[in-house]
């Protein structure tokens, strides 16, 4: 059975106040099965790391550089980020697609070498409200997975997260018939380019406007196995409340 994971990405948002925040998060990832996974800026990583240390709340890293090392001001390298005792680091998130123009090539590189390091990996795809509007969602994110997936994946340590663009951060979402179309495609395309044992073993999880409102339907629907969650994760009162939904949902492959 494929493994619930819930994701909270905090983006260019926290300092050291906020540390108190995952308290609570860390007691209740002490009670459930759902992997929780924390994303919060990379200057709070060993601090967050040290105050979660024997805990199952996991910490990752928003991106990383395509190299283990050199002249690269300003970046950071999956062996750093190893280095630091992070386990997990995002790829390909629309906000840095955009304003970074990251190739799905050179999304493919920092997979790999985030591997290398045995970092698990979180593959961002989803479309704009263009591509949505001209009914081309799946063609436009087949293209994004057969550019920056390699040929050999690592399975245990790939998640897939859907996240239409046009919802994230506007309070609009898909319909629950949108998100299982997409995500059923997104699955079947992971059984066909890598066998069905492979395919239905690696997680895919929804992010998009994601809350405590809203999240009960959405682990709900076939093929979610969770979510990546933005803004709401910064804060224990409106995060704890979308990992109980997903640690009490129903599974459906």
């Amino acid at each position: 059975m494929r493994r619930k994971v819930i994701a909270g990405n905090w983006k260019m948002n926290g300092l050291k106040e906020n540390i108190n925040e995952i308290s609570p998060m860390i007691q209740l990832s002490k009670k459930i099965k759902t992997d929780v996974i924390l994303f919060p800026p990379v200057t709070l990583i060993s601090s967050i790391i040290s105050k979660a240390i024997d805990s199952p709340l996991s910490i990752g890293a928003q991106n990383c550089h395509q190299n283990d090392e050199g002249a690269h001001t300003g970046d950071i390298s999956p062996k750093m980020l190893k280095n630091l005792g992070a386990e997990y680091v995002i790829i390909g998130h629309s906000e840095r697609r955009e304003a970074h123009k990251e190739s799905e090539e050179l999304l493919k590189q920092k997979m790999l070498l985030a591997w290398k390091h045995e970092l698990s990996t979180i593959l961002c795809v989803g479309e704009n409200s263009d591509i949505a509007k001209q009914s081309k969602t799946n063609e436009h994110i087949a293209r994004q997975l057969h550019g920056s997936l390699p040929t050999n994946i690592n399975e245990k340590k790939l998640i897939i997260a859907y996240e239409p663009i046009w919802a994230i951060g506007t309070g609009r979402v898909p319909t629950p018939k949108q998100i299982e179309n997409v995500h059923d495609a997104i699955r079947s395309l992971l059984c066909n380019k890598y066998g069905t044992n492979v395919g239905n073993e690696i997680s895919i999880i929804y992010g998009g406007s994601l809350n405590k409102d809203n999240s009960t339907e959405i682990f709900n629907i076939r093929n979610v196995d969770g979510g990546l969650v933005g803004g709401a994760s910064l804060f224990s009162k409106s995060f704890l409340p979308i990992i109980q939904a997903l640690e009490s949902a129903t599974y459906k492959s």
